[in-house]
This record gives C-alpha cells, structure tokens and sequence, in this order.
C-alpha cells in the first residue's frame, strides 16, 4: 500500500519551498512507517534548501521529529506499532568497528530505510537526514525510532532529534563538564542554549554566554548562564579570562561554526582545556593556529557529532528529566505553526528571531 500525504519539498537551490502531495510506501524489511506529530525548523533544513549540504534535490525536508510508529515491516522488534518516538539520524549498526568497540555513539555506518519516498510522478526524494519529517507520515529505519514516555508532548520531544540533543551532548557527552567547572558557550541558537542548558545539569559552576545579539543572552541567561558577554562590545577572549581569574574556562563550547569564534574558543579556554566545536561549519572555511600554541595550550580540541548521544540510553533520560522538571525543553519552543508556514519559518530563524519554530501535524 502506498500513503499519499502532504509534504514540504525543496525543488532546487535557494527557491521557495512548496507544500506538496507525496508517495509513502509501506515498510519493508527493517523499516517504520511514522506519523508525525510535530517537527522543528532546524538551520539544517535551510543548509538542505540551499545547497549547503549536497545537490541531490527535490529534497524532503524536516529531520527534528517525534511522532507515533503506524507500521513496521518484517524483522523489526524494537519498535512497535502505537509506540511514541524521537527520531533520529543516526541509527546504530551495531557491526562496525566503533559499535565493536563500544562506542556506538560513534557508528560509521548508520543506515536510512532503503524504500525512496517520491512525489506523484515518480521522482525520487532526498529526505533530510534520512528523515524527511515536514510531512503527515515518513519512512525509515527502524533504529531510527526511539521509544519514549509518551506523556512528553510532541513538539517538546521532537528536539532532541537534533539541535537540543547537539548542545546538550556537547557539555555533557563531548565536553564532559562536570561539577564545579567553568563553561562558555560562544554562540546562543538553539544548539548553544542546550550546551547552557547542558553545563547547567552537570553542575557547572559558571556558565558564561557569548553573542551578538543582546535578545539571545537575555534568553541563555533564563536557561543558566551565569554570566553574559556582547562580543560586539567586548573581546570575548578578554571577557571569559577575566570572569574565570584571567585562565580561561575548563570547557569551551564554540556552537557557530566560523574560524574567527572557534580561535576565540581555542584562546578562551584554560591551560589542559577543551574545546568542543559543534556548530557546524561550511566546506570553504579555512582554520589556522600556531602549531606552537596548539602545543603549548594542551589540553583537547573536539569535535560533537549529534552530541555523541547514543538515542536509545540519552532520548529517555532527558525526556524523563523534562518530565520531572528538571529540563526546560519547552523553552526552545518559540511557536507552533503549520506546515504550509515553513518557509516564512525560515525567515524568522534567519532574523533570529527564534529558538524554535515547531511544525505540529
């Protein structure tokens, strides 16, 4: 059987999206047919509608997604129908040579479902991520799905498919922040106000937030930053020294991307810091360091894949710590629109004037 539902579909480069009709098909072997119920408006979804990711348009957008499994095909024991899940981009092999290692979060080999989703003429569809979730219904892996309480609302749940889970796993996984360290966080989007949001749960003892835009610090200052600075304003490097006893932080977290903010990062941080880069950069952009200071400075520079979260140990844990109210998820959820209000969606995030735009089907 084939599910006709309606969709948001970039066509090419730089153009508008379009709400559209597209063939969903029932799942195959390993595969789960999901009802989505809400989805977020990432910048990655506009990386994708420009260009930035690769050039294998029409693509179908959406990847920040929780919903309800409506199907499962052959061999898939995990999930069930009726179950409320996350999905996730990075379904775990358990086969190579990081799972083998005992570091799935790591795995070089995650899979998408193999079936295409296609518009009504038969052409073939790049979903997001491998996820494809601005839609009413979307197939994929099995390991993709990630079973939580339902109780959870789905616009809440849903960003910890990405963004939210990218900042938080960036302090707690990657980072490793843990009780009484100094933090920045340079960059306060999304991603940066869950690395705030993350600090703050492993009991950091000052968090310090670096933007440019007074509105994005007001807002990490509610999620936990100890202390802001403008860096329009101020030397960033300067300021985080001089709150930190003229050190620098235990952990930096640069959630921007660019090599002008990680060099503030590399510089930032304490002797035997960390830098942890999880904003993401494009292709063209150049870094360059003193080899010396790269030596001299010690300590670790990483990079935070997804928050290095492992979906099936960290989804289920932070939903129940929201639940518990102990994670203000839903203060990343700026509105709730439909689907046909992407694209003005993508205007406001450009402004910045958001944390999250949340499609709810």
């Amino acid at each position: 059987m084939t599910h006709q539902v309606r969709a948001v579909v970039a066509r090419g480069k730089g153009a508008p999206v379009s709400l559209e009709t597209i063939l969903v098909p029932d799942p195959g072997p390993g595969e789960a047919l999901v009802k989505i119920q809400a989805c977020g408006v990432c910048h990655t979804d506009l990386h994708y509608r420009e260009g930035g990711i690769n050039d294998d348009f029409p693509f179908l957008l959406g990847h920040e997604a929780a919903g309800v499994v409506e199907s499962v095909g052959e061999g898939v024991t995990d999930v069930a129908p009726g179950d409320f899940v996350i999905l996730n981009w990075r379904a775990v092999c358990g086969n190579c040579r990081a799972c083998l290692r005992g570091r799935p979060w790591y795995c070089f080999n995650t899979h998408n479902a193999k079936q295409k989703m296609t518009l009504t003429d038969g052409t073939e569809l790049s979903p997001a991520l491998g996820i494809g979730a601005f839609a009413e219904k979307t197939l994929v892996a099995a390991g993709q799905c990630t079973k939580v309480d339902p109780a959870a609302s789905a616009a809440v749940a849903g960003l910890l498919g990405c963004g939210v889970m990218a900042g938080i796993g960036a302090a707690i996984n990657t980072g490793n922040v843990g009780r009484g360290d100094t933090v920045a966080v340079i960059g306060c989007g999304g991603v940066g106000d869950a690395a705030v949001v993350g600090a703050n749960l492993a009991g950091a003892a000052k968090i310090i937030a670096v933007d440019i835009d007074d509105r994005k610090l007001a807002t990490a200052r509610t999620l936990g930053a100890t202390h802001t600075v403008n860096s329009k304003e101020a030397d960033a490097v300067e300021a985080i020294r001089e709150l930190t006893g003229g050190h620098g932080a235990d952990v930096v977290i640069e959630a921007v991307g660019r090599p002008e903010t990680y060099k503030q990062a590399f510089y930032a941080r304490d002797l035997a810091g960390t830098v942890v880069l999880v904003g993401v950069p494009t292709p063209e952009m150049k870094l360059e360091l003193p080899l010396i200071d790269v030596f001299g400075r010690g300590g670790s520079l990483k990079s935070s894949w997804y928050g290095d979260c492992l979906p099936s140990r960290d989804f289920p844990m932070l939903i129940d710590l929201h639940l518990q109210g102990r994670l203000p998820l839903d203060a990343f959820v700026t509105e709730t629109i439909a689907l046909d209000d992407v694209e003005k969606a993508f205007e406001r995030m450009h402004g910045g004037d958001v944390l999250r735009s949340v499609v709810v089907l």
